[in-house]
């Protein structure tokens, strides 16, 4: 994603269509020895690179990784102003992020809980008519996309340590806690229909626990009612 004009979709758009066009040559190449053999397709790094995603993308890769410094916000600020918007990003180093996303979150007992006020109808919206907005649907039967490698860690871990993250972080409401059948304690649940395939839970999970698979073609988001 292009961090200072908070866009992404062109850049995955065009990785896609080389993406394809690379594939399409390599799989209709006539020296090709094996209709049926893997491939790996060498041919997409070098054509991604020679594109004008590598280049704006490049210029943009340390404006994310400069706010983990000592002086947080400001200190990102100032780097941006000087190393972006002057220098276009030509700086000789590439700074790195401090560890992954899933790794950064805090037991819930060393946070305060959230204040934010409850949606009015008017200038904020309920999470669940802004995912009918978007129009995401999946064909009933196909198989889900979303699982759990361990359907104990949920309740086990992430619930217990740090309150049910899945249900925060989550844009569509996909992940809720609700009670076991019996009554007895907390289960999660997953609503995969909602899904408008944005992988925050893929990325985010502190246990990363959530195998996220491509689901079938045709579903998610249409963003037809936007």
């Amino acid at each position: 994603m292009n961090v200072p004009k908070i866009k992404g979709t062109h850049t995955a758009m065009k990785s896609g269509m080389l993406a394809a066009e690379s594939i399409f040559q390599k799989v209709t190449d006539e020296e090709l020895q094996s209709e049926t053999a893997g491939l790996h397709v060498h041919e997409y790094e070098e054509n991604l690179k020679n594109s004008w995603i590598w280049k704006e993308l490049y210029s943009v890769r340390n404006i994310r990784p400069s706010f983990h410094n000592y002086f947080g916000l400001y200190g990102g600020m100032v780097y941006t102003g000087l190393f972006f918007w002057i220098f276009r990003g030509k700086e000789p180093w590439t700074l790195k992020h401090a560890g992954k996303d899933s790794a950064q979150l805090k037991p819930a007992k060393d946070c305060t809980p959230s204040s934010t006020p409850k949606p009015d109808g008017k200038l904020s919206f309920d999470l669940l008519s802004s995912v009918a907005l978007s129009g995401t649907n999946h064909e009933h039967d196909q198989p889900p996309h979303l699982t759990l490698m361990d359907d104990s860690v949920p309740v086990a871990q992430n619930l217990t340590i740090y309150d049910g993250p899945e249900q925060r972080f989550c844009p569509a409401g996909v992940y809720e806690y609700v009670p076991v059948e019996s009554g007895d304690g907390m289960r999660l649940q997953i609503n995969a229909q909602n899904c408008v395939h944005c992988k925050t839970c893929d990325i985010k999970d502190p246990s990363q626990n959530i195998n996220w698979v491509v689901p079938e073609g045709s579903g998610g988001p249409a963003y037809n009612g936007m």
